[in-house]
C-alpha cells in the first residue's frame, strides 16, 4: 500500500466484492520506512479506508521482514521476499478451501471465523528434519510478523502443507501445538495439504488469527449481535439493582468530601 494501485483501488474492488456477498479478505503490506512519511501515510489511510470495505484484513508490516531476512539482503532480494509473504498469505487461505486435501475444511466454517472479524494477524513458519512439524507450528506462532500474543485471538484458521511423505501423526502434533497454544474457547479452523512438487523434507505452516482488538478500531459486530445489545439496553439494569451517585467520583475527591 502507498502507492497509487493499491491504495486507490483496492477499497473500490474490496468495496464491490463484499457487497456481492463474497467472503472479502484483503491482505497487503505497509511500506518500508526508507520509502519516506509520506508514502507510508498514503497507505495507512488507505489501509484505514480498506478496512471499512472488507471482512478480514491482514496488514504485514515491510519493516518486520527485517526480523526474518539476512541483514545483507539486497533490496530487490527485500520487495521478493515482501511479495513472497503475501503469495504465501493468499495461498493458505485459498488453498484450505479450494484444494482436496487429507483434511478438508467446509468454507462455512472458515467464514465462520472470518466473517466481519476486522484485523487479523498471520504468521508463517516452516520446519524440516525431525519434529519438522511441531518446529514449523512453533515458528508460525511466534513469528515477528504476529503484532499481538496468539493467545488473544478468538478465531484461528491454519493450514499444513508438506510433501507426500508427511505423516498423519507430525499433522496431529502441529495441531495439538496450536491448540495448546490459543485459548480454549477459540474458533479453531484447519486444513492439512499434500503437495507432491515439494521436493525437500519442508512442511510449512500458514496461521491465521482472528478477533484481536487493534488500537482505535471498533470492535466488529457480527449480524445479530446489534440486536441483541439494543434489546439488553432498553431492559434497563436488573431488578434489585442500585447505582450510586458518587460511583463516578474519584477517590481523591470522595476523600476531600468526607471532611
Amino acid at each position: 500500500m502507498g502507492g497509487g494501485t493499491g491504495s486507490g483501488a483496492a477499497p473500490v474492488v474490496a468495496e464491490i466484492a463484499k457487497e456481492s456477498g463474497a467472503l472479502t479478505v484483503a491482505i497487503v503490506t505497509k511500506p518500508f520506512s526508507f520509502e519516506g512519511r509520506r508514502r507510508m501515510k498514503q497507505a495507512v489511510d488507505a489501509i484505514d479506508e480498506l478496512r471499512a470495505n472488507v471482512d478480514t484484513i491482514i496488514v504485514v508490516s515491510n519493516d518486520k521482514l527485517l526480523e526474518i531476512i539476512p541483514d545483507d539482503t539486497p533490496v530487490e532480494r527485500a520487495f521478493a521476499v515482501a511479495d513472497d509473504i503475501l503469495r504465501q498469505g493468499v495461498v493458505g487461505i485459498s488453498e484450505i478451501i479450494v484444494r482436496p486435501g487429507i483434511i478438508n475444511v467446509d468454507f462455512a466454517d472458515v467464514r465462520s471465523v472470518m466473517g466481519d472479524a476486522g484485523s487479523a494477524l498471520m504468521g508463517i513458519g516452516s520446519g524440516t528434519g525431525k519434529g519438522r512439524a511441531a518446529l514449523a507450528a512453533s515458528r508460525a506462532i511466534s513469528s515477528p510478523l504476529l503484532d499481538a500474543p496468539i493467545e488473544r485471538a478468538t478465531g484461528i484458521v491454519f493450514n499444513v502443507i508438506g510433501g507426500s511423505d508427511m505423516s498423519l501423526k507430525e499433522i496431529q502434533d502441529a495441531a495439538d501445538l496450536i491448540y495448546d497454544s490459543v485459548d480454549v474457547d477459540a474458533n479453531v479452523i484447519f486444513g492439512a495439504l499434500v503437495d507432491d512438487s515439494i521436493e525437500d523434507d519442508s512442511i510449512t505452516i500458514t496461521v491465521l488469527a482472528t478477533g484481536f482488538r487493534v488500537e482505535g478500531e471498533a470492535v466488529p459486530v457480527r449480524e445479530g449481535e446489534e440486536q441483541e445489545a439494543k434489546e439488553v439496553d432498553s431492559r434497563g439494569p436488573p431488578k434489585g439493582y442500585y447505582e450510586d451517585p458518587e460511583d463516578d467520583i474519584p477517590s481523591v475527591l470522595k476523600s476531600l468530601k468526607r471532611r
